[in-house]
């Protein structure tokens, strides 16, 4: 019994160890982020094998020789604990390995791809912009089955690529992050056997991890979601061929729970990311020199910051008139509008837009709200910050989904169609010379044609600059899929989509056909897609415009992508804008009216 009781230690620390190969030890992910010298590792571990030399051997278990006690005093328990958070260090690192991200549907997920690549870096990944990579990460999206099924397409490449490798190369791992890996996890990792890693959005943490896993040879996942998670304190590498421009996501997940959405399931509920690490991240990136900054989420202006004690007062948050919810009202926490006002003061030769707002968080009520002595503005604030605001941009995305009640009753959006008229008046009231965007969803689930008719009444009465257009597509997990019929025939629902694009189309040339003769402010972007010979940017209303290079450089000096120019209107079609640059601009000092 004194044998036992005197191997006991040592058997903990061989223990230990044990779990570390199996990678089990998760209490030490943070482990990388203490500075230690190599000096110092090295003599932990000359300790750490004395330690274990000195020990009792296997024929001292047999014999049942007496063993010195002070072999396994605890007085060294520390740098056997030092010496374990080592070794886990070093298991999470990538040691070089080479890793390749491609990245498909919204911003969200171009941002998703910039927190995952910060975390790998950081643990010695190198990234690269070719298939030859070890890693290939494909960021998700499941918000459409088309999107879905790209995604499919891609894996069986990919999976074809990977059997054909050499075998002298590393061999290639697949991972599927965001939201298909929430949604899919059983079909990818046991029916198809098409990954090795699956990370959800909220466990992007946790893929060095993951990847170690795969590298030995197993398949890993983490999908869980969280109520926490907002990668806070992760600073996004920014990876724009650009350079000019940069998503900053300011909350993650939603609340709405609209009948036909996944995103509530796929990317949780709705919570905000602190307001002081918001506003560190948009002073670096304009210290950087990016001229242009869109604030993210996937419903960007019900953002509610409670991350302080002085930010969380009574008050109830405000509706647009004529809209509702299906969640109890929120209470206190620091709104949008506050946010968005101080970071249009960072840097006012900096762009910012924000998307994807929802409708029903446009109150049109301006008041000031003291709590302890803290005071912040109410969301309806935010229509004025963009009226007064020079480098906030005159551009809303106002998504409508439908324009029979009927059809918006069904898919849960919470407003009429009158409602939703209402605030396009209020807006226009506010904001004379804002561009509306807006997406709509044709053949939902019981859509007559007169409800599709009513949809392009709405698109002709409001006139849009940009619309982004989908035939419905049932998802898993929604209300829609257990409480409703998809019954709008395919083929329909592709002709209602064709009609609905071409009046959009229509309406969209006159709205821009108005714009001619005027002199818009422009960033510009770099080179045209269609011609080298030509430049092209956006207006402050989000349009795109082309200009001529040949006759901007002999008038004036050098334009570069991120430079301000003012360019007259020639022409105009559904799509973009044509015009002549005449000069060189900026932000600053600029007034709107």
């Amino acid at each position: 019994m004194e044998l036992i009781r005197t191997v006991k230690p040592l058997f903990t620390v061989l223990q230990q160890c044990a779990a570390l190969r199996c990678l089990q030890l998760r209490h030490c992910s943070n482990a990388a982020n203490r500075n230690v010298s190599s000096r110092q590792s090295r003599t932990r571990v000359d300790r750490f094998k004395i330690q274990l030399s000195s020990g009792p051997s296997l024929q001292d278990f047999i014999r049942g020789v007496p063993v010195d006690g002070s072999h396994a005093a605890d007085g060294d328990a520390s740098d056997t604990q030092e010496y374990l958070e080592y070794l886990c260090e070093d298991m999470d690192l990538g040691n070089s390995r080479k890793v390749c991200f491609e990245t498909y549907g919204c911003q969200m997920n171009v941002n998703d791809t910039e927190i995952a690549w910060s975390i790998l870096q950081r643990k010695g990944y190198l990234r690269l912009l070719s298939l030859q990579a070890d890693v290939v990460l494909l960021v998700t999206c499941s918000i459409r089955e088309k999107a879905e099924q790209t995604i499919w397409n891609r894996l069986q490449q990919l999976t074809a690529m990977k059997r054909k490798r050499l075998k002298t190369h590393t061999p290639m791992k697949i991972g599927i992050l965001g939201c298909m890996a929430e949604r899919l996890k059983t079909e990818l990792l046991e029916q198809e056997k098409l990954v090795d890693v699956l990370a959800g959005p909220d466990a992007y943490r946790d893929l060095p991890r993951l990847l170690t896993l795969a590298d030995g040879g197993h398949q890993a996942s983490n999908v869980l979601l969280s109520l926490e998670e907002t990668y806070a304190d992760i600073m996004p590498v920014h990876h724009s061929p650009q350079g000019y421009s940069a998503f900053v996501s300011i909350m993650r997940g939603c609340d709405n729970m609209c009948s036909y959405c996944i995103v509530p399931f796929t990317r949780g509920r709705e919570r905000s990311r602190p307001v002081s690490s918001i506003l560190e991240e948009v002073r670096l990136l304009s210290d950087q020199g990016v001229k242009e900054v869109t604030l993210l989420g996937q419903n960007v202006n019900s953002y509610r910051d409670t991350s302080e004690e002085q930010f969380c007062g009574t008050e109830l948050t405000q509706l647009s008139r004529g809209f509702k919810t299906i969640y109890r009202t929120k209470q206190g926490g620091l709104r949008f509008s506050d946010l968005l006002d101080r970071v249009s003061r960072i840097n006012p030769d900096m762009r910012i837009r924000f998307t994807s707002p929802h409708p029903k968080d446009f109150p049109d009520e301006v008041t000031r709200t003291p709590s302890t002595s803290v005071y912040w503005l109410t969301d309806g604030r935010v229509l004025q910050l963009i009226a007064e605001r020079a480098n906030i941009c005159n551009q809303i995305h106002l998504p409508a989904q439908s324009g029979s009640n009927q059809v918006l009753n069904a898919m849960r959006r919470g407003y009429t169609r009158d409602a939703y008229l209402d605030l396009v008046k209020n807006i226009r009231k506010i904001i004379p010379e804002v561009s509306l965007s807006s997406d709509f969803i044709s053949g939902f689930c019981g859509e007559t044609e007169e409800d599709h008719q009513q949809t392009l009444s709405l698109i002709r009465e409001v006139g849009y600059n940009v619309g982004f257009l989908f035939a419905y597509s049932m998802r898993k997990k929604t209300h829609a899929y257990h409480r409703l019929q998809d019954d709008v025939p395919a083929e329909l629902k592709r002709q209602r989509l064709e009609e609905c694009i071409s009046v959009f189309r229509e309406e969209a040339a006159k709205v821009n056909a108005a714009l001619i003769g005027s002199t818009q402010l422009v960033l510009v972007e770099g080179e045209s897609k269609r011609s080298f010979q030509d430049l092209c940017g956006r207006t402050d209303g989000n349009m795109r415009v082309i200009f001529p290079k040949e006759n901007a450089e002999s008038n004036m000096a050098l334009i570069s992508a991120g430079d301000y120019v003012l360019v007259k209107i020639l022409s105009a079609n559904s799509q973009s804008l044509r015009g002549r640059v005449l000069s060189h601009s900026s932000l600053r000092g600029r007034v709107k009216h």
